[in-house]
């Protein structure tokens, strides 16, 4: 973005586009190939692949190694980030609709926020903000009300817990790495999946017996799922992301929160034949609601 004349850069724009569609579009993805391979397995083949890859790019451009306090610190950011926070929302796609699953994670800003004025920078957050946390989860509640009668819900609530535990996971994540030493850019993202692909892969031994058995059975669908996963889910996208943190203002880059899960419920609606129905659709407006506010809310 030109300082002066506030105009967005061809760049800025594409990757914003990247960020909006491509991991609003994971989610369908993640759904798809957990119908085969179990969601842990799934990750670590994910991001031990797409890791490796980026380490290697990393090297030839970036031409550095990092130190062991440095290596040590992406590692145990890619565990919160990738090993817990990305592979909770792979197991909670299995189970439920990948647009509900869309907007749970939709509800990260609240909990970025609030861990950070809780434990690290201790700001309070503006009345806007706190204001946008209870809109949001005031949605949440509507949609996932145990108190009501949902003759039409069919699926499980629990992965709901295990998708707020990978939140905070997340947020966690994402205070820690601004605080920790660092490697290089494209080379601390590549130790991030590696080391949250090894974390899921000891996840699948213990908690998916035989799960290596199910690769016999991937079907085109699911490598095509995979593949997209990988190569633009993972490489394209989180290199869109990490540009966009680096040049991008905050509130600009934020805007992914709310546009996520728009492109997950219509690409789930669309392609993966999930139902929106009236409450969900509502609840939907009333969470994305919420995000919008906590954003707009965000203090410089």
């Amino acid at each position: 973005m030109n300082k002066k004349t506030g105009v967005l850069s061809s760049k800025m724009i594409l990757c914003l586009l990247a960020v909006y569609v491509i991991w609003g579009s994971t989610y369908l993805g993640m759904k798809i190939a957990t119908k085969v391979v179990p969601p842990f397995l799934l990750s670590s083949m994910r991001f031990l692949l797409a890791g490796s890859l980026l380490l290697l790019i990393g090297y030839l451009r970036e031409k550095t190694w990092p130190e062991r306090k440095q290596f040590l610190s992406a590692c145990f950011i890619g565990v919160l980030l990738i090993g817990i926070g990305n592979t909770t929302v792979a197991l909670a796609v299995h189970y439920m609709p990948s647009g509900i699953v869309a907007l749970i994670v939709a509800a990260m800003p609240a909990w970025i926020m609030g861990m950070d004025w809780a434990f690290f920078s201790r700001k309070r957050p503006s009345g806007m903000t706190m204001l946008g946390i209870i809109v949001g989860f005031f949605g949440l509640f509507l949609l996932f009300n145990p108190f009501a009668h949902h003759e039409a819900r069919q699926f499980p609530l629990w992965p709901v817990i295990v998708i707020v535990a990978g939140n905070i996971c997340w947020a966690a994540g994402t205070l820690l790495v601004q605080r920790l030493p660092m490697p290089t850019q494209i080379t601390s993202t590549a130790i991030q999946m590696l080391a949250g692909g090894v974390f899921s892969l000891l996840m699948s031994v213990v908690f998916e017996p035989g799960g290596f058995g199910t690769l016999s059975f991937m079907t085109t669908e699911a490598w095509q799922a995979f593949i997209y996963l990988v190569l633009i889910g993972s490489l394209v996208g989180y290199t869109s992301y990490s540009w966009l943190s680096k040049n991008a203002p905050p509130r600009l880059t934020a805007t992914y929160a709310y546009i996520n899960p728009i492109v997950a419920l219509f690409l789930g609606w669309a392609i993966g034949h999930e139902a929106i129905t009236s409450m969900v659709g509502f609840s939907a407006a009333v969470v994305i609601c919420g995000v919008v506010l906590m954003t707009l809310g965000r203090k410089s």
